[in-house]
Formats: structure tokens, C-alpha cells, sequence
């Protein structure tokens, strides 16, 4: 016999989390995690700023002319430098942030017993994204403020070059955590990872045109560091913080957005593919 009174309706189960609130819920787990690891925290936040210090202090009384001809005034090398740290800063918190935390997770079992539990995987991956998104944009308000306040580098004054600047970041971002979670599964154990990352990200910063003038780089050079993001993202963020006539010394004379967002757009969908493809819960000794 029913013991539920009339006009009252019995007790329903609260509904169970959707997939964006566990991802909301693990970024904020991802992120507690990111400030807990100092060393991380150094490299990936202070790197940037460290060197936009040294090279705007070092060269801070020349100018930088960009190109064989120097036919305009030349502007303050810390403001030409700063895009490439900008660019820099995204690669790093993306992917190579992803790239080692993944590989470590993977190689001390956390991936494994996260499999685990009830969390859907596309949660956790929100979770990764989620933490990418707020640590990149923390890195890169503190190296824009350091880069306003301390060298006295001009900000943005247009709407039209913030949005370039938001586009640009967005897209960089996502597609370098992408491909940092599909990355992930190269180094053999989480002990290797840094080794074979860090190599990976420096070599990209010389080959394209981070620490000096792109078109100063050999012709192949040039064409070698086209085929990666790392390039396309320190050109559309020239864009944004150069003046306009520095366009004409890139190598097409333009800043070429569409090209831009085209390559950037392509490794996401490239990470995507490949990372859905090669992502391992479990170590390569594990089953």
C-alpha cells in the first residue's frame, strides 16, 4: 500500500551532472594542480616575460629593422619581440603544458584510474582545455602588463587589431591543445617527456622568426617553419602589436590572416584526428 500522501508526489532522483559541469568541475581540479607544480609554473609563466626582459634590455637602445632594405624608422626591439612571446607563451601553455602533464598522468597511473570512474573521457578533456584556456590567458595578461608598464611597449588602440589579437589567440590555443594531447603519446614514459617536448618547442621558436626578424632566416628556413603553427601565430600577433608598414616586410608583404587562420584551423583538425586516433589510457607496458 502507497504511503505517499495525496497531492504530494513521491521523491525523484536529482538529475545527474551533464558533461560541461564535470568539465566545469575538472578544470577547476586541473588548475589547482597546474599552480601546485612550481617548476611548471616558473618555466611556463616567467619564460616569456624572462625573455622579453632580457632581449628588450639588451637591445633596448636600438631599433628594430626588419629586412635587408631598412627604408622606415625603425621601432624599440622589445615591441617588435613581444608577438613572438606572445605566440611563445600559448605554445607553451598549450601544447607543450599538455604534451608532458598527459604523459606523465599516463606513466604514474592517474589516466588509468580516472578511466576508471564514472567521469566521461570528454569531460576530462574539457577539463585540460578548460585549464589550457585560463593559465594561457593569465600568462599572457602578466606578459602584456610587464611589457606595457616596465618597457614602456605600446598596447593595441583599436577594436579591429583586439579582435585580431582574440581570433589569433583562440585558434592558437585550441589547436595547441590539441595537438599537445595528441603529442602526448610520443614520449615513451612521463620521466622522457620533457626531453623529447622541449627540444621540439625550441627548435620552432629559432625556425620561426620568435628571436629574430623572419625574413633574416635562410630562404629554407623559412619554408620549413611555414609547415607549422608556431610561425602563423607569431605573424598574426605581429600584426596586432606592429605598426601596419611592417606588413610589407614579411615575405608575401602582407600579414596574410587567411593563410593564418587556414594553417591553424588545419592543426586542430589534424590534432583532433590524430589525438582520437593514438590517445592511450594506459601505458605501453600496461596492456
Amino acid at each position: 500500500m502507497s504511503t505517499t500522501r495525496p497531492g504530494r508526489t513521491a521523491d525523484v532522483a536529482a538529475p545527474l551532472p551533464t558533461v560541461l559541469t564535470l568539465g566545469l568541475a575538472r578544470t577547476r581540479i586541473e588548475v589547482r594542480q597546474f599552480f601546485r607544480e612550481r617548476d611548471a609554473v616558473v618555466w611556463i609563466f616567467a619564460y616569456p616575460i624572462i625573455m622579453l626582459a632580457i632581449f628588450a634590455t639588451v637591445f633596448g637602445q636600438g631599433d628594430a629593422r626588419v629586412g635587408a632594405t631598412g627604408t622606415f624608422a625603425g621601432i624599440p626591439f622589445g615591441q617588435y619581440f613581444l608577438p613572438g612571446m606572445v605566440a611563445t607563451g600559448v605554445m607553451l601553455s598549450s601544447f607543450q603544458n599538455l604534451a608532458i602533464t598527459i604523459a606523465v598522468e599516463r606513466d604514474d597511473g592517474t589516466l588509468k584510474r580516472l578511466r576508471g570512474t564514472p567521469l566521461p573521457a570528454s569531460a576530462y578533456f574539457l577539463g585540460k582545455i578548460g585549464s589550457v584556456l585560463t593559465t594561457s590567458l593569465v600568462q599572457t595578461a602578466l606578459l602584456l602588463l610587464v611589457a606595457w608598464t616596465a618597457f614602456g611597449i605600446p598596447m593595441p588602440t583599436t577594436a579591429q587589431r583586439w579582435a585580431t589579437f582574440a581570433w589569433v589567440f583562440a585558434l592558437g590555443t585550441a589547436a595547441g591543445a590539441v595537438c599537445g594531447v595528441a603529442f602526448s603519446s610520443v614520449p615513451r614514459t612521463g620521466r622522457s617527456a620533457s626531453a623529447v617536448v622541449t627540444p621540439v618547442v625550441l627548435v620552432l621558436q629559432f625556425i620561426s622568426g620568435v628571436f629574430f626578424g623572419f625574413t633574416q632566416l635562410p630562404g629554407w628556413m623559412q619554408d620549413v617553419s611555414a609547415a607549422f603553427p608556431l610561425k602563423w601565430m607569431a605573424q598574426g600577433m605581429r600584426s596586432v602589436f606592429l605598426p601596419d608598414q611592417f606588413q610589407a616586410q614579411e615575405v608575401s608583404g602582407s600579414w596574410e590572416h587567411g593563410a593564418t587562420a587556414l594553417v591553424i584551423t588545419a592543426y586542430l583538425v589534424l590534432g583532433l584526428v590524430v589525438g582520437a586516433r593514438t590517445f592511450r589510457w594506459r601505458r605501453r607496458d600496461d596492456g
